[in-house]
């Protein structure tokens, strides 16, 4: 659109905000006007992150989700409820856009890594020019807490969403030689069996909140409760061919 703005997808690292890049430092410090996901109600970890960076004069733009995991995460109003969700967002967006705006959406972690940020992404990609800010992956920032060493040699790395179903997940971890395990939340316990069964509790790493406050690092199999917040993970290291 001739005379439109940009949007740009920045990335801000996985919570310590002296992870975030040099370019999104910079196009956070610069943008006037500064979009962010939160939960209803909830302060935006987005913005929390980008606090030291945001001018004093931005405008804000809250993107609040209307639920998270109060759902099953495959139930139909649970999905038609974001993607009612996501129109609506990327549509107030637009019209900053449209009116020649450059519009900075802060993104935990990688913009195009299980990010909300792709939901807008593929509504106005076709529409408006859009310019992505990598940033480091959550999951780079709890290899780098943990002290964990996770791929060696030929190894493979394989990432999963503990959302799966039970048998999928085990699939999955079953051929993997590091494995990270993502989406925590309410499907602790089936993890835990899955991992269990695979022999691979003893190996894995539970990381929860990695470079942020509250920080917490632990063997997993002293991870005794079946319960997680959003900002953790499951690192489970490979152990291939070393020098």
């Amino acid at each position: 659109m001739t005379g439109a703005g940009v949007l740009h997808g920045v990335g801000l690292g996985p919570g310590d905000p002296e992870l975030i890049t040099v370019k999104a430092a910079r196009l956070v410090g610069s943008a006037r006007f500064v979009a962010y996901f939160a939960k209803a109600g909830r302060n935006s970890h987005a913005r929390t992150i980008a606090r030291p960076y945001l001018r004093p004069d931005c405008q804000e733009i809250a993107l609040a989700y209307p639920m998270t995991t109060e759902r099953p995460f495959y139930s139909v109003d649970y999905v038609e409820a974001l993607r009612r969700f996501y129109e609506e967002s990327a549509e107030r967006l637009a019209n900053l856009l449209a009116q020649g705006r450059d519009v900075a959406l802060l993104c935990e972690g990688d913009p195009m890594f299980y990010g909300s940020f792709m939901h807008i992404f593929v509504r106005l990609e076709q529409r408006f020019r859009i310019e992505i800010c990598a940033g480091v992956s959550g999951m780079s920032g709890c290899f780098a807490a943990a002290r964990a060493p996770m791929t060696w040699g030929d190894d493979t790395l394989t990432v999963v969403p503990a959302t799966l179903d039970e048998a999928g997940l085990e699939r999955r971890l079953a051929e993997a030689d590091a494995a990270v395990v993502m989406k925590l939340g309410g499907n602790f316990a089936k993890l835990r069996r899955v991992l269990t069964r695979l022999g691979l509790v003893h190996r894995a790493i539970y990381v929860e909140r990695g470079t942020m406050a509250g920080e917490r690092i632990i063997p997993f199999c002293e991870k005794l409760d079946d319960t997680a917040p959003y900002f953790a993970m499951v690192l489970a290291p490979g152990k291939g061919r070393r020098p």
